[in-house]
């Protein structure tokens, strides 16, 4: 297993780790922080691992932050109307 995977698969725990947590806001602000981590890791899985793979860790982080994935579907439905 490469280094981008496992830093992947520790990304995925501390995700899952930070859900559990209660929160104000939601958890919001824990996303905003998910995804900026979470965005060159992923450019780092599909450099080292190819496309395919790349693809699959995109699955899982979209799973993960589903609601961010969501209501920015709806804002670029809005937007293109």
């Amino acid at each position: 297993m490469t280094l981008s995977l496992i830093l992947a698969c520790v990304w995925a725990l501390c995700a899952n780790f930070l859900a559990m947590l209660p929160s104000k806001d939601n958890h919001w602000r824990r996303a905003y922080a998910l995804i900026a981590v979470g965005i060159p890791l992923l450019g780092y899985v599909t450099y080292e691992n190819g496309p395919w793979i790349g693809l699959l860790v995109l699955a899982a982080g979209m799973s993960v932050l589903r609601w961010p994935v969501v209501y920015l579907g709806r804002w670029l439905r809005a937007a293109l109307r």
